[in-house]
């Protein structure tokens, strides 16, 4: 009897510019392991690469987005340099989605927790269904969510993200749009339609303006207020010599759909 393959780890889809990726080791709860963060950081590369790409969608196979690091996988080898190069892989796939030239939505289905949580708090936008919870849970079981820190610290309200850091307790996807972590939460029905509406809606802008306005978006977040200003000024010049946004003010003016070049 031939033996099966195992089931790819990562899921790929493409329909009118939205890449979706899915995390697909339902079983494990979509937890990160070694090779499922590989999988993703190669996605992402070939994403960056590919001109009919023009948002990607992070989604979870099963019932869980994403429980966070295969702590099994960790625990079968306990060794200093075995959590290093797991966390610097966790480090290099946040940045590649920061760092990606094109958007990156999350779709969270359900419970997205620590390194879990840390992939919904890198991504640019998220879109939650009303069943999703979020955790940041390591404090309970000996191990501080301190990578996790990172991601959440930048996208809420330091009392919110020590609050989820020292108690380890779950917040319902209500709780997650009032403390900034997620921008939407929808009814389980209405996940796929919103999102679609969403991901297509942000497709079909120029690809130029949407890379050109997230590189800006997080190089001035990290520059003191005059330097951001003069930063963005800059941006706003040489977005304004190119041919997008001459195509796109005409169209404006014209009162016509524009027609994008991506250049």
């Amino acid at each position: 009897m031939t033996e099966l393959s195992p089931p790819p780890l990562l899921l790929r889809s493409a329909e009118a510019g939205v890449l979706t990726l899915t995390l697909n080791r339902p079983a494990a709860r979509n937890a990160l392991s070694m090779g499922l963060m590989a999988a993703l950081i190669e996605a992402l590369r070939a994403a960056a690469a590919d001109a009919s790409v023009h948002v990607v969608v992070l989604a979870g196979a099963g019932p869980a987005f994403s429980a966070g690091h295969d702590l099994k996988e960790l625990r079968a080898d306990p060794r200093r340099e075995t959590y290093q190069a797991t966390f610097a892989r966790c480090a290099e796939l946040m940045k590649a989605i920061v760092r990606l030239p094109k958007p990156v939505i999350a779709k969270v289905q359900g419970i997205a927790t620590a390194a879990g949580c840390q992939l919904v708090a890198s991504c640019d936008l998220a879109i939650a269904s009303t069943a999703a919870r979020f955790a940041t849970p390591g404090v309970n079981i000996g191990l501080f969510c301190s990578t996790p820190m990172v991601a959440l610290s930048r996208n809420v309200g330091r009392k919110a993200a020590m609050g989820m850091l020292l108690t380890g307790e779950m917040i319902d996807a209500e709780q997650a749009v009032r403390i900034g972590l997620v921008n939407r939460a929808v009814a389980p029905e209405a996940l796929d339609t919103t999102m679609a509406a969403l991901a297509e809606g942000m497709a079909a802008k120029s690809p130029l303006v949407l890379a050109i306005g997230k590189e800006a978006f997080y190089r001035q977040a990290e520059l003191d207020l005059d330097a951001a200003y003069a930063y963005a000024a800059e941006v706003m010049t040489t977005n304004m010599l190119a041919a997008d946004a001459a195509e796109g003010i005409d169209a404006f003016l014209e009162k016509r759909p524009p027609n994008w070049r991506g250049c």
